[in-house]
């Protein structure tokens, strides 16, 4: 029995299986016509370390399941000595082992020598071929002579007959590639006989094998070709798993040792290539980009070193030009003639070790095969060959890539080439709208800048302009902190005598960036210091992005008069000078601040910033321009208009190339939340998961989603939580991520009815935005509004169980809870904007809310909320609907209920918004009312065993991941349970079924 742990990470073909539901199921289908009677069979083809064995084990077991006999063997590599019949030997054991199976051998003597390894009737047979073995090794297998073969053969087939005739049986042979002659010999006559005649006996045979070690003359090739042909015979490929399905497997190994960085998992992702295998040795080796582990290496290198020393040095050559690598280069750079070269590379392609691309470069079949003939080559070898390949490239222009070049110019130390190799490389990503690359081509200049003694010339600038270009490529993709320590760096280098012009425009770079992570304050100082260093008179252009950088500082301080005069400083120092970028730039400043009531003069200030940001080329000015649209869409409560402008940036991101800049970012950030407004829940998550990997700052825009998957109840939503929670140091300088994710937090307690976490989370969030944004801070009220709910129906609960003091505790706490709502509310500055509609909408939410906890139906009030978030809000109206229509049934208003309740529900079934069409289902059916598919509550309804004890659970506070572990059952098991219950008792959440289950004497 293999260990199940390898380095203290779980072994992949222990846990779960991960990715392969499509291929279960084709054979599975197999299993039930098995079991049908009908036989057949599955070749199961896949690389080393795909999957195979525990795609079996899963098969097997399942089988098992169903009521079939399940017998295994493995053909084992042995090299030119080896054992024949060894698989079959291995199958048939459990048949010698059995008591109640070993008397069917008695009708077949022939088979006695060969399972019990006593001498039979056989002679000793004729040597296998070269990969089989010979059948002298350690004598304790007796094969027949040639003579005896077809009565071993039937023999075999007839004791498998009467094994399926009492149970259906399945058949695993694993390894087929080491298969000996004589096996393949018995498995052709096996098929033959069960499918060429159709046989209808329940047999499945399932055979598989490595399809990277076919090489062209490999003796299982003609049996799988003859085979394929047989009726019932399916061939099953095993394509290496999707990086998702990698993701989930790692994951799954590294969760039972206190989990892995998630630069870890990237890492492994990337290098495994879908290969599980691979990605159990390199997660067990604990590596983020380092050297391979030893054994995996071993058994890469195994199979390079079965090729001629002529077929190795090509895969050398190519292992160092690349991954892909075009015929003209290995020749070029191999020292042998040209046809050695074309046989050596022909060789390689037979053994499985390249591949020839649909281009016509050669590629190696995995990534981790190069990495391990890299590691194996001798360091002044590869110096040699890097500097071989960097000749080539130079000498022939259009043979590789400036990156290219530039990277076999650093490997073969050739310094000066690798950092104009860089630059050039950088110019090229720039070009072409790829800034991510660009950064990492102008990192590697740098990094090489004090090696070149002629590097200013050889870059046609100074080193902290070279540093400015790098963070600007860093801002260009959302690395916002980097940025930041590149412009630093730049502060550093002129110091505190450089030049003045020079030394204010790093200043007020630093400021933009500085804004970005919520350093205010900071980028204050830094503006400041800009506006110092260079005077008004002349206008320049760094003083002109000075002016319009110190005005945005000073206006998001709230400094209004302030920025004023360096708004104006800087439009008119932009008009003379033609500074269109600038000139938008502050326009958006300045038309966000003063025009901000009057919408229409708004939109025809954005747009001719647009405009002008456009024609200027600053790809951050337009994007910056392309947000502000669409987030004055938005606070306008025009959430169509919003989309269109989201869109439209979001289009335009992408060609520039800045679709993860910060404005980009933010641009998709509006563009989740509106669709989630808008009731385009589908295209919110779409939105939210376009990409999996995003940036650091970007992070908000994945935790968007979580608004989705909330409101819609599903299980996801805690891994997505807990994912965002890991974040949690990066909050200060990333609100929005902090929102996003307290949000989902108070959401979900809510839902569990835990009113005090709720409660608390609210207090924290506001407190936290208090530090940060000052008074000024209306998402408070939205996150106590939600909270508040949590804390009246905890209130609801104690008043219907009779629970004065825990009534009157609850009323105090939501007492106090909403008046930190109100007092958000009433410290928004209007000189900064004026409240839109959606502010008032949660205002008004978050006053009925408060009515509801002291227990007052008030229609009224909830009819406000229900017209306000009538500006667009889908969810959040049908919510004050459900409350609406609560309030009306108390007043006995059953008509107005109903159609509210209808209208509620309409909206929860097109949303997908489980919880809420739970609740409102719950509440006609405890009013009495019609609804569309849903029947009146039977008071007589008894719950289930299983129920019973879910809601005892419930009643003791346990979340349903809780109460599934409780149970042994899945938390989606669990939440199934807990709408059941909401259900029967028609309850609208868990803390109201409680107390009507303590009302009814249904609880101990």
């Amino acid at each position: 029995m293999p260990s199940a742990t390898i380095g203290g990470v779980p072994r992949w073909d222990e846990g779960p299986l991960v990715g392969r539901a499509e291929e279960l199921a084709r054979l599975m289908a197999h299993v039930d016509r098995a079991v049908q009677g009908r036989p057949s069979a599955v070749l199961v083809a896949g690389d080393a370390g795909v999957g195979k064995t525990r795609l079996l084990d899963e098969l097997s077991a399942r089988a098992a399941e169903r009521g079939v006999r399940v017998l295994s063997g493995h053909c084992v590599d042995l090299g030119d000595v080896g054992l024949s019949y060894l698989p079959f030997v291995d199958l048939l054991r459990p048949v010698v082992a059995d008591p109640r199976l070993a008397p069917a051998l008695a009708d077949h003597p022939v088979l006695a020598g060969l399972l019990t390894g006593r001498p039979g009737t056989g002679a000793a047979a004729p040597a296998d071929d070269a990969d089989g073995g010979s059948p002298r090794a350690r004598g304790t297998l007796r094969p027949p002579a040639d003579d005896g073969r077809l009565q071993l053969f039937e023999a075999v087939a007839s004791l498998l007959a009467e094994l399926a005739a009492d149970q259906p049986l399945l058949l695993v042979l694993e390894d087929l590639h080491w298969a000996d002659r004589s096996s393949r010999d018995l498995l052709r006559y096996l098929l033959a006989r069960l499918l060429a005649r159709l046989v209808d006996e329940p047999i499945l045979v399932v055979a598989s094998y490595r399809a990277d070690d076919l090489h062209r003359r490999h003796p299982l090739r003609p049996l799988l070709a003859e085979l394929v042909r047989l009726p019932g015979v399916d061939r099953l490929e095993l394509d290496p798993l999707p990086d998702p399905d990698v993701e989930a497997l790692v994951r799954s190994l590294a969760a039972s040792s206190g989990g892995v960085a998630a630069r870890t998992v990237e890492d492994v992702v990337a290098r495994a290539e879908g290969n599980a295998f691979y990605a159990e040795e390199l997660l067990a080796a604990g590596l983020a980009g380092e050297a391979l582990p030893l054994g995996l290496t071993d058994v890469l290198l195994a199979r390079v070193e079965q090729l001629s020393p002529e077929a190795q040095q090509v895969l050398r050559v190519a292992a160092v030009a690349g991954r892909q690598v075009r015929h003209e280069l290995v020749s070029a750079v191999s020292s042998q003639s040209p046809q050695d070269t074309e046989q050596a590379l022909a060789a390689a392609v037979h053994h499985h070790l390249l591949v020839v691309s649909e281009d016509g470069r050669y590629r190696f079949r995995h990534a981790l095969l190069r990495e391990a003939v890299l590691a194996d080559l001798l360091p002044g070898e590869r110096v040699r060959l890097h500097g071989e390949v960097a000749a080539h490239l130079a000498a022939n222009p259009g043979a590789g890539t400036a990156a290219e070049r530039a990277h076999h110019a650093r490997e073969s130390n050739d310094l000066p080439g690798a950092f104009t190799a860089s630059l050039e490389a950088a110019d090229a990503a720039r070009r072409v709208g790829a800034p991510a690359e660009q950064l990492q081509h102008l990192e590697a200049a740098l990094a090489l800048w004090s090696a070149v003694p002629d590097a200013a010339e050889r870059a046609g600038r100074e080193q902290w302009v070279l540093l400015l270009d790098t963070a600007a490529a860093a801002r260009a993709v959302g690395e916002l902190h980097r940025g930041v320590g590149l412009l630093r760096s730049a502060q550093q280098l002129l110091g505190p005598d450089g030049d003045p012009v020079a030394r204010a425009r790093v200043h007020y770079t630093i400021a933009q960036a500085l804004t970005r992570i919520e350093e205010t304050a900071e980028a204050l100082a830094e503006s400041t210091a800009a506006m110092a260093l260079v005077p008004a008179d002349p206008p320049s252009p760094v003083r002109t992005w000075a002016a319009a950088t110190h005005a945005r500082t000073l206006y998001a301080l709230g400094r209004v008069a302030e920025g004023d005069v360096a708004a104006v400083e800087a439009l008119v120092a932009a008009d003379a000078l033609d500074l269109d970028s600038a000139w938008a730039d502050t326009a958006v400043s300045l038309a966000r601040l003063q025009d901000s009531g009057d919408l229409p003069t708004l939109r025809t200030r954005l747009h001719e910033a647009r405009e002008r940001a456009e024609r200027s080329g600053d790809a951050d000015v337009e994007m910056r321009v392309w947000f502000s649209l669409a987030i004055v869409a938005y606070e306008a409560g025009e959430v169509a208009e919003t989309l269109e402008h989201a869109t439209a940036g979001l289009v335009r991101a992408r060609a520039l190339g800045v679709e993860w800049s910060f404005y980009g970012a933010e641009i998709r950030h509006i563009e989740v939340v509106a669709r989630y407004v808008g009731g385009d829940w589908d295209g919110s998550l779409r939105a939210a998961d376009e990409l999996a990997r995003v940036p650091d700052m970007a992070a908000h825009v994945r935790a968007d989603g979580l608004l989705v998957l909330v409101g819609r109840g599903d299980p996801q939503a805690r891994e997505r939580l807990a994912w965002a929670q890991g974040l949690a140091t990066r909050w200060d300088s990333h609100v929005l991520l902090m929102l996003a994710t307290t949000s989902a937090e108070i959401e979900l307690a809510a839902a569990a009815g835990d009113a005090r976490t709720a409660a608390d989370r609210a207090r924290w969030a506001d407190e936290r935005l208090q530090q940060l944004w000052g008074e000024d801070r209306l998402a408070t009220v939205r996150l106590v509004a939600v909270a508040l709910s949590a804390v009246a129906d905890a209130a609801a609960a104690a008043r219907s169980a009779g629970d004065g003091a825990a009534l009157a505790g609850w009323e105090a706490e939501g007492e106090a809870l909403a008046e930190v709502g109100r007092t958000a509310a009433r410290a928004h500055d209007p000189a900064i904007g004026a409240s839109g509609p959606e502010a008032h909408a949660w205002e008004a939410r978050l006053e009925a809310e408060a009515v509801r906890l002291r227990g007052t139906p008030a229609p009224e009030v909830w009819r406000t909320a229900v017209e306000l978030f009538g500006y667009g809000h889908v969810y959040e109206q049908a919510r004050s609907r459900f409350r609406l229509a609560e309030a009306l049934l108390a007043t006995d208003d059953r008509a107005g209920a109903g159609a509210e309740l209808v209208a509620a529900h309409e909206v929860a079934v097109r949303l997908g918004a489980a919880p809420l069409r739970t609740a409102v289902e719950a509440l006609a059916r405890r009013g009495r009312l019609e609804l569309p598919g849903v029947r009146a509550v039977d008071p007589g309804t008894v719950l289930t065993p299983r129920e019973q004890e879910v809601l005892a659970l419930m009643a003791a506070g346990r979340t349903n991941r809780q109460i599934g572990a409780e149970l042994f059952i899945s938390e989606k098991t669990a939440s199934v349970h807990v709408s059941n219950i909401l259900a029967k008792l028609g309850a609208s959440g868990r803390t109201e079924a409680v107390a009507l289950a303590a009302a009814r004497g249904l609880l101990g």
